[in-house]
């Protein structure tokens, strides 16, 4: 049951910047959870990506930091009170964005820290003081080693997308992160998914936590259609386009699960003339952020992305997923369909499933408990003549195709292009003029001439002495040999 934040006792500043980005009442997560936090409890909160799990920790957060707020410009009158970890570069921003938002009334201040970017300006924001810090555990930790982020005046640590930074191998970050901080504070845990992992991790930091289930774990949305339909891989483009045509959609992600394959999908349908982006980890953060703002602006109708992405995408009203390769993860496939129906708006996930995928649809039905029917869509036939122009494409751009040569028609002008240079019309090259003496097969010359190199003198008998050596005279020797 959702209740209106008008009935939250919120600060001024905090319900001034609430009530102007349109919140009126809170989703079931932010009901539950906003009250506990204000307790100050640990808390634990499992839901669907999507359903304002960002508002349900950063407004609770922010009330029970005000009595920290001064106008101070002296960086030690502001250090870091709570920090914000998150899995990706994209996720990081976004969280910053909204609690910058939030607090924009306020004289707290917020910073975010994350990879891909250079340390400089980042210190020195930190240099300035925070109270709230967003980061990524791998920058943050350069960030401790260089001594830009003090963490032991931390009162409240959020642990976001939890699951996701086990996936990626952050257990490591998030201990000696945590090793940094006070033991006495608040500890705040939020996942869509619960794994056996997570479980344990939640043991070992959290004290006495109180556990928020607004639905099933691993559940999905209820506002998202899910549909399966049976592709091979050389015609899911053509299913992508047949559903973004019959269902009048005008914006989608399309995620992949390798890079590489992320970056030839994007060019394919680039060449369609579709207006597409590629975001993959491959990406300088720079190309990242400025694909995500085209996706944004309307300027940029599809978003290929790979997994790197899936939680770090909070992008209002788009209207459709597609997962072009059935994820290897189940607990990916939650993640991905969850970039669209957020918040309560309703959406539209296809999965094209080739036959060599049965074993990970599998998968997903025992993660989600439902049993998944794969379709088959009919698809439109490609016609026996030329193919249609492709938008922006002139006629004589396109390949020419060839015809077999048993049915090819007779006086075809396409046969000007075939036949030798001698039978075209246009440039002739000139005859070649054949000489008959090299016709000839060799004959060796009959001749009673010796040839020139052979002396014509009778034959000297040379000496093997040279003429320039004087031969030894001869003397009586004065001994004999004996005998």
């Amino acid at each position: 049951m959702t209740d209106s934040f008008s009935n939250l006792s919120l600060a001024p500043t905090l319900a001034r910047a609430v009530a102007e980005m349109g919140y009126e009442s809170m989703t079931p997560i932010q009901a539950q959870a906003i009250p506990v936090v204000l307790t100050g409890q640990d808390v634990m909160g499992a839901a669907q990506t999507g359903t304002g799990k960002t508002a349900a920790f950063s407004l609770p957060l922010l009330q029970r930091l005000l009595k920290h707020e001064n106008p101070s410009t002296s960086p030690a009158r502001h250090p870091v009170r709570a920090l914000v970890l998150l899995p990706t570069r994209e996720l990081a921003d976004q969280v910053a964005q909204q609690i910058k938002m939030y607090a924009k009334y306020t004289q707290l201040r917020s910073a975010v820290v994350f990879g891909g970017m250079d340390m400089k300006p980042q210190t020195l924001e930190l240099k300035k003081g925070v109270e709230v810090l967003v980061a990524t555990p791998g920058r943050l930790l350069d960030h401790i080693e260089a001594k830009n982020a003090v963490l032991n005046q931390v009162e409240y640590v959020v642990l976001d997308e939890a699951d996701r930074m086990l996936d990626i191998g952050f257990l490591p970050d998030l201990q000696r992160i945590l090793s940094f901080l006070p033991k006495q504070r608040t500890t705040l845990l939020f996942s869509a998914t619960f794994s056996p992992e997570i479980k344990r991790l939640a043991g070992s930091y959290l004290q006495n936590p109180v556990t928020i289930e607004v639905a099933r774990p691993n559940e999905t949305a209820s506002t998202v259609e899910q549909r399966f339909y049976a592709a091979q891989d050389d015609d899911k483009r053509r299913v992508i386009r047949k559903v973004l045509t019959d269902r009048g959609i005008k914006q989608a992600f399309i995620f992949v699960n390798s890079k590489l394959g992320c970056g030839r999908l994007a060019r394919s349908l680039e060449r369609e003339g579709l207006r597409t982006a590629a975001l993959h980890g491959d990406k300088s953060q720079d190309e990242r952020l400025k694909a995500l703002e085209a996706f944004k602006k309307g300027e940029v109708d599809l978003l290929v992305c790979t997994d790197v992405a899936a939680r770090g995408l909070d992008i209002k009203d788009v209207p459709a997923v597609f997962n072009f390769d059935v994820p290897f993860n189940a607990e990916d496939y939650v993640h991905r369909i969850g970039r669209t129906g957020r918040a309560g708006a309703s959406g539209l996930a296809v999965t094209l499933v080739s036959p060599s995928d049965t074993r990970l649809v599998g998968d997903i039905e025992k993660l989600i408990k439902k049993k998944l029917e794969v379709e088959t869509l009919q698809l439109d036939t490609r016609p026996a003549g030329p193919a249609p122009e492709k938008w922006g494409e002139r006629a004589e751009d396109r390949p020419r195709s060839r015809a077999p040569e048993g049915r090819r028609r007779e006086h075809d002008p396409r046969d000007a292009l075939d036949a030798p240079n001698e039978r075209r019309g246009g440039f002739r090259p000139a005859p070649i003029n054949r000489d008959p003496f090299f016709q000839k097969p060799y004959e060796a010359a009959v001749s009673e001439t010796a040839p020139s190199w052979e002396p014509s003198g009778p034959k000297t008998v040379r000496s093997s002495i040279s003429a320039n050596i004087k031969p030894k005279r001869k003397v009586a020797a004065l001994f004999k040999s004996g005998e």
